[in-house]
């Protein structure tokens, strides 16, 4: 594995491992409630039913594969790189009675175990600020689909309307920090590093060309659908 692939990587596991027990509680106040709504988003653009198996990457503590589960009783392989985020994720299944529908497995979005077109669908949340090259990443999440299933993403987003964008930027730039520091060092650190990593991948990976690279990587009727004012961001299409 070269050093530039991990980079990203390593910042991720760095940032949200010690964080485990306390993440889905303070995303979604971080997030002033809004992550719950916009994990309902993604789940609903999914096809999937109980005999399907889906894959959820960058897993984390198994709030999109819990909501999969419930919403389309599939079976899900949740993927993520983080054994503390993992092992929450895993006590969070258990707590909800779901060991037999849902899976969680150590690995990277770069390399998924599975064969081409094996699963229904994919789900992704919050993963590609922390790839080194996300145009190769979404060629491998496609990679796994059978045709006419669904690929679906989840990240937070940039609003595009000047007034609004505003009144995000100053809440990422000073209320994230401020807010997170409330809590813990640790979340400080994540309200800054969100700071400056979701302007900075739209600068240089703005949303058309992820668009783009959805539909080379074999994926139509490509959409994309602004949520919270433009804060969060949902793309998903159908496995050509």
């Amino acid at each position: 594995m070269t050093e530039t692939l991990r980079e990203p990587n390593e910042l991720a596991q760095e940032l949200f491992a010690p964080l485990a027990e306390t993440y889905d509680r303070y995303a979604f106040l971080l997030s002033l409630g809004q992550d719950a709504r916009w994990r309902r988003f993604l789940v609903e653009r999914v096809t999937a039913g109980p005999e399907d198996t889906v894959c959820d990457v960058a897993c984390g503590t198994a709030a999109i594969s819990l909501a999969l589960a419930r919403r389309h009783g599939c079976r899900i392989v949740g993927i993520d790189q983080s054994a503390p985020m993992l092992a929450e994720g895993r006590r969070r299944v258990e707590a909800a009675g779901l060991e037999d529908r849902i899976r969680l497995e150590e690995g990277r979005a770069e390399e998924l175990p599975f064969a081409d077109g094996e699963l229904a669908a994919l789900t992704s949340g919050y993963l590609l600020r922390y790839v080194e090259d996300p145009g190769t990443t979404i060629r491998e999440l496609v990679r796994v689909v059978r045709p006419g299933g669904t690929v679906a993403a989840l990240d937070f987003g940039v609003p595009p309307n000047p007034v609004t964008r505003a009144a995000w930027r100053a809440y990422v730039v000073v209320g994230l920090p401020f807010l997170g520091g409330l809590v813990s060092a640790g979340w400080r650190e994540v309200g800054r590093v969100l700071r400056d990593s979701i302007p900075s991948f739209y600068a240089r990976y703005p949303l058309e060309r992820q668009l783009a690279d959805w539909r080379a990587a074999g994926v139509y009727d490509v959409q994309a659908r602004r949520l919270s004012l433009g804060g969060g961001l949902v793309v998903w299409g159908t496995r050509a």
